[in-house]
């Protein structure tokens, strides 16, 4: 056999291996994606929402508020001191008690205030003596003097021994005088009227003078001390309005401002303001409270605030339309409450639109959905919902 024929068997041979390889080859990657194919068809899943899981993006009008916190304080409250030092009796009140203005609610131990009314009235009665007797000496040496018998310097003497008992005789009245006001003193009455708070000393203690036994608070005026930064203080005004949650309480309860401090606070440069609270049974001084005070209102299109994300450079919310999600980029406006929840107005998205609330979470964007229940109304019923609650108002 020549040489070239070999050569040519050889490169027909080869050429045959190609070709079956290249079809097994072709065979097996049509293979792998028929079942990458079918794998993809098995793994497509649809997202079930319900009808909480979304919210229509709707015009609505947000109440703009300022955040504030502070405890509630009684308007009026009062220490009961010791005015006098001694020793403590008759004290019974205690925390809880209901007290009137003017009510006995203890007394000092008054035994050496009496001695010293009783030595001061003596004092007075004594100088009056010493009245009546210069007196006397006065008008005599006045009647001797006009005979000539003394000189005008000896009644001189007398009428200054006369100005001189007077004015120890107003000494001793005035000595009276104190002594019968720290009697007065021991007797230790209720300023006000409300209820015992702190019971600070006990039956049988000595006190001094400016002790404290008794803290009394009014509740029936009660009001917020709520500390807010210099810039936002600018947007408070007397009468605004507030809604508050007290501690303890899951009504809320409404509240005015009344009061605005005009100075700032040393270091932290807040400014107290006090807004009066609507008196309840359930209302207790030291009770923490927030809310938020009403600066404004505006109409615009919201979504809740939590519907809008930022996972992306742009925030942008997640929208269902037919039956895919799609995210929309929103450029956020003004926050405020609608009814009780927090919203945010939102341009660049259709009224009407039908927003997954954030509770649902991230989707990928062309993920499947179908409703279990049916989405919420579009924005007619709405509008007419809110239009007859604004009427009704």
């Amino acid at each position: 056999m020549k040489r070239w024929m070999k050569w040519a068997i050889a490169l027909a041979v080869l050429a045959l291996i190609v070709v079956v390889g290249g079809r097994t080859l072709s065979a097996r990657k049509a293979q792998q994606q028929a079942q990458a194919e079918a794998a993809a068809a098995k793994t497509v899943t649809v997202i079930e929402l319900t009808a909480s899981d979304v919210v229509r993006a709707q015009s609505r009008e947000l109440v703009r508020g300022l955040p504030i916190t502070g405890a509630l304080k009684a308007v009026q409250t009062a220490f009961v001191k010791a005015r006098v030092p001694g020793v403590l009796e008759g004290l019974t009140v205690r925390e809880g008690d209901t007290v009137r203005a003017g009510q006995l609610l203890a007394s000092i131990e008054s035994t050496e205030l009496q001695l010293r009314l009783r030595q001061a009235e003596d004092q007075a009665r004594a100088a009056q003596t010493q009245i009546d007797i210069a007196q006397r000496q006065y008008d005599n040496n006045k009647a001797l003097m006009e005979k000539g018998f003394i000189s005008k310097a000896a009644l001189d003497n007398s009428g200054d021994a006369l100005v001189a008992a007077k004015a120890t005789h107003q000494a001793g009245l005035a000595a009276a005088d104190v002594a019968r006001k720290s009697l007065a003193d021991a007797r230790l009455l209720a300023p006000i009227s409300g209820i015992v708070a702190q019971r600070l000393a006990q039956p049988g203690e000595r006190v001094a003078i400016d002790t404290r036994i008794l803290e009394i608070v009014d509740l029936s005026q009660i009001e917020l001390e709520a500390a807010v930064s210099a810039s936002d203080a600018m947007q408070v005004r007397v009468g605004q309005t507030a809604t508050l949650r007290l501690e303890g309480r899951s009504e809320p309860v409404k509240a005015r401002v009344v009061r605005i401090n005009p100075s700032t606070q040393a270091g932290s440069r807040n400014v107290m303001i006090y807004l009066a609270v609507d008196t309840t049974d359930q209302a207790r001084q030291g009770i923490f409270a927030e809310g938020t005070l009403d600066t404004g209102r505006v109409t615009a299109l919201a979504v809740p605030v939590t519907a809008v994300r930022t996972d992306k450079p742009a925030p942008y919310v997640q929208v269902v339309e037919g039956d895919r999600i799609v995210h929309r980029a929103v450029t956020t406006g003004a926050r405020g409450e609608s009814g009780s929840e927090w919203m945010v107005a939102v341009s660049g998205l259709a009224d009407n639109a039908v927003v997954v609330a954030g509770s649902v979470g991230a989707l990928r964007e062309g993920t499947s959905v179908k409703f279990t229940t049916p989405a919420p109304a579009p924005a007619a019923a709405a509008s007419a919902s809110t239009m007859s609650a604004s009427q009704a108002r």
